[in-house]
């Protein structure tokens, strides 16, 4: 089970906003219950589908964590040290 399947289980009256092809990258929620995902393993999952760690900052920066979708946008932890 996956922290996300844990967060939804425990709070199955909420609707969360997911980030497409990230699920695994959650590492928790905040206290107005938006995601909080893992900027390190977002990257990871990007070079995992075949960019270089470039054209993955890039595209996390520009496509991803640039995107605002309304107050439950997701959070992106800066873990990448």
């Amino acid at each position: 089970m996956t922290t996300l399947d844990k967060i939804i289980e425990n709070f199955s009256e909420e609707s969360f906003l997911k980030a497409d092809g990230f699920d695994s990258a959650v590492i928790g929620y905040d206290s107005s219950l938006r995601l909080v995902y893992s900027v390190k393993e977002c990257i990871n999952i990007l070079i995992s589908e075949g960019m270089t760690e470039e054209e993955a900052w890039e595209h996390f920066d520009y496509n991803v964590a640039g995107s605002y979708v309304g107050e439950k946008t997701p959070v992106w932890c800066n873990d990448y040290l």
